[in-house]
């Protein structure tokens, strides 16, 4: 009986310790516009002012959004792909097993275009075809 009670104190101090040993995984996204200062939205979140870094916790599709006075507003989607050692079996060895700290860090880089005035005459034709659809 008392073999069994050391194998289960064992057990349970190697997973306590397992719990304390492991490394962690630190993911990173930082988004940058040309010019500065454009406020950034993800997946409809409100983020920052570019250039601005933020935490993430899942790969995948994320929804951009970038505003900034005087410039055309830029809606486009990106993907986050993971690196290798995120997929399975990788992943248990990568962020419970190595006792060390991994940092995953992204750059995505957008380039926002001037505002343009639309054109009187096709703001009127555009207009005038409106009128006529209703």
């Amino acid at each position: 009986m008392a073999k069994w009670n050391v194998a289960k104190l064992t057990i349970v101090g190697l997973l306590i310790a397992s719990v304390f040993l492991t490394g962690c995984v630190e993911r990173k996204l930082t988004i940058n516009t040309e010019p500065q200062g454009a406020i950034v939205v993800l997946n409809d979140e409100e983020v920052g002012t570019s250039p601005v870094t933020v935490s993430f916790e899942w790969y995948g599709d994320y929804n951009v959004r970038i505003t900034k006075e005087g410039f055309e507003t830029l809606k486009t989607h990106r993907m986050l792909k993971g690196p290798w050692y995120d997929k399975m079996p990788f992943d248990f060895f990568a962020q419970l097993v190595n006792p060390m700290r991994i940092v995953d860090s992204y750059e995505w880089t957008f380039t926002l275009d001037p505002q343009t005035q639309p054109d009187r005459e096709q703001l009127l034709k555009d207009a005038q075809d409106l009128k006529n659809q209703l």
